[in-house]
């Protein structure tokens, strides 16, 4: 079910759509001029927040994109809803039809879990300190300092009890393998001192076992920094890698 009311306004200079999918909110910005294909990017989580990477592409011709799936820690009913919202943004502004994904820590597990479940609407994943596995947050491995009210929505999205949840094959460190054999690529920025989402239990493993199957996988690691600032301050080995990746040149 989408808006009929579609509000237009300004993002940085540029014109900013926003409607309703199935209920939820929804943002396009539309660079001044097309990329050859109207390729886009699709930020999982936290629109506009450390936004270098997505300010660039905006400003070489692509379109960005987000729809609120806030607080679903990329469930089957968030990735469902994810793909109501891909095809009508595709079908409505003309849009290609694959998206390069940005998942932010708990987007992580929005991104990746899409490219498991739809890898072929998936052109690129850059990820950045992700979560990949919710046993480590929000669940901290049992520790879960300041992530109670995290866990328990979790649980609650994945229809888990506690004692399930140990046993949950539902993350996308479990389905690395498939969205390896679909080639698609990654690029994976972290902080090795990330405390609430550590690097060695997320990013160190997607890693590892990427390339041990093949799979194309860049990462940039960010000695001595913490989970926080996300992206780099020079954002253009991201803007290369999904440039590159893409299927167009700009």
């Amino acid at each position: 079910m989408v808006s009929t009311q579609t509000e237009v306004s300004n993002w940085r200079g540029y014109k900013r759509y926003d409607f309703q999918v199935s209920g939820r909110e929804s943002i396009l910005i539309c660079p001044a001029e097309s990329a050859e294909g109207k390729p886009w990017i699709w930020r999982t989580e936290f629109f506009d927040a450390f936004a270098q990477a997505d300010m660039a592409l905006v400003e070489r011709g692509w379109h960005l994109a987000y729809c609120n799936f806030q607080d679903m820690y990329g469930c089957p009913e968030a990735t469902l809803g994810m793909h109501h919202f891909q095809d009508y943004i595709e079908s409505t502004f003309g849009l290609a039809d694959k998206a390069a994904l940005f998942g932010f820590s708990r987007g992580g597990l929005y991104a990746f879990n899409y490219a498991v479940r739809y890898p072929e609407k998936v052109a690129a994943l850059y990820l950045d300190a992700p979560v990949l596995d919710i046993r480590s947050w929000p669940g901290g491995n049992g520790k879960r300092t300041g992530y109670e009210k995290e866990w328990r929505e979790c649980l609650h999205c994945y229809g888990l009890s506690e004692e399930q949840a140990a046993y949950f094959k539902g993350n996308p460190l479990d389905h690395i393998q498939e969205v390896a054999a679909a080639g698609i690529p990654i690029l994976l920025v972290a902080g090795d001192a990330d405390e609430p989402v550590p690097f060695g239990e997320n990013g160190a493993i997607l890693t590892s076992r990427y390339r041990e199957l093949g799979g194309e996988i860049q990462d940039i690691l960010k000695p001595g920094v913490g989970h926080h600032p996300h992206s780099l301050e020079d954002p253009e080995p991201i803007v290369d890698f999904i440039v590159r990746h893409s299927g167009k040149r700009i």
